[in-house]
């Protein structure tokens, strides 16, 4: 009897020991095999970031990079312990991630390539951007003149608006990207040299981003069909939400078939990830500002000085990086969410 309660109390230790050990080496700050501290636990992450920094991307866009990397790095780590179960027999997955890095790589101009394609959809070509336009698409920059002048919005209205406005070209912009890679993809379909195994794989992944387009190309149509109708007839009182990511989640939940109960949950739900997002894109402001400020101190060369906005700038920085990631990880869930309840409901 003493035996086994000694054998047990030994492992028991040992378990304690092993997930202390596991908590502090995650805790740790990474470090590759020189010992020089790294970002992220994936190489090919890391070299994309290290390349980011050498180039002459804006704070803010090296921070929204950083989220990017990191939501990428959170959903490749669990695709390897998938791998692992066997869970991803069809490579659909996989696919999905190597995707989700490219249009990264092209969204931020890490691709390696002069980015030329336009930002407009199928129906939106052969244009010229007028000066002062500030959306490239020429249909955004109608609705954007109209509802300047229409007097029918406030300041702060006007903001709101003109976010949703950047958001939306911003989903352009990426769907172009998409556009893009199913291009490629299917130049390698049709090329002989592939095996009839690798085009099966090849046809697959094309059909995934056939699908893919589909149904952004469906979103961008329900997008501007929402700013079209606010620029001609201004907010309504029982607008729900002021911020573009948590407006779209509400107006995907609309679309789902969810119970007036569900809905009223994910409301609040979205009321809090909405204070998420402004707190976000306030840090994003600050984080703008504290750059322009450590310029301007490094040009009187005051070293004290230029050492003391630093540390203010890696601050907000890191914060901003942090939030960011949070922010973004949320929406992802939300999205899932929406799509997983809104399935179940249609299949019953």
């Amino acid at each position: 009897m003493n035996l086994q309660f000694l054998v047990l109390a030994l492992c028991f230790g040992a378990g304690v020991r092993s997930q202390k050990y596991s908590r502090e080496l995650n805790e740790q700050k990474l470090s590759d095999i020189d010992g020089k501290p790294v970002e992220f636990r994936i190489a090919k992450l890391n070299q994309v970031w290290e390349k980011a920094q050498r180039t002459q991307l804006s704070p803010v866009r090296q921070s929204e990079l950083h989220s990017d990397l990191k939501l990428q790095e959170k959903d490749e780590l669990q695709w390897k312990k998938i791998k692992v179960e066997g869970l991803d027999e069809n490579g659909e997955k996989e696919a999905q991630l190597r995707r989700n890095f490219n249009v990264i790589l092209a969204k931020y101009g890490m691709d390696g390539k002069r980015d030329t394609r336009p930002m407009e959809n199928n129906h939106l070509k052969d244009h010229e951007t007028k000066e002062g336009d500030i959306f490239e698409d020429p249909r955004l920059n109608k609705l954007w003149n109209k509802a300047q002048t229409s007097g029918k919005f406030s300041k702060e209205e006007l903001s709101s608006l003109k976010r949703e406005f950047q958001h939306h070209k911003d989903k352009i912009h990426e769907y172009n990207i998409l556009m893009d890679t199913v291009s490629r993809t299917e130049e390698e379909v049709h090329k002989n040299e592939i095996s009839p195994l690798e085009g099966d794989a090849k046809e697959h992944v094309l059909h995934q981003k056939h699908t893919d387009l589909k149904h952004r190309m469906r979103d961008l149509n329900q997008g501007f069909d929402r700013l079209r109708k606010i620029s001609h007839e201004g907010f309504t009182e029982d607008s729900e939400f002021r911020e573009p990511r948590v407006i779209e989640l509400w107006e995907a939940a609309k679309r789902a078939n969810l119970s007036d109960d569900e809905l009223d949950s994910l409301k609040e739900e979205l009321r809090h990830f909405e204070t998420k997002v402004e707190k976000h894109s306030h840090y994003q402001e600050q984080l703008e500002l504290s750059h322009q400020k450590l310029r301007h101190v490094e040009a009187l060369g005051d070293t004290e000085h230029i050492k003391r906005n630093q540390e203010k700038y890696n601050n907000i920085a890191e914060k901003t990086r942090e939030m960011g990631y949070k922010m973004k990880k949320h929406m992802q869930d939300l999205s899932n969410k929406i799509s997983r309840e809104g399935l179940e409901h249609n299949e019953l």
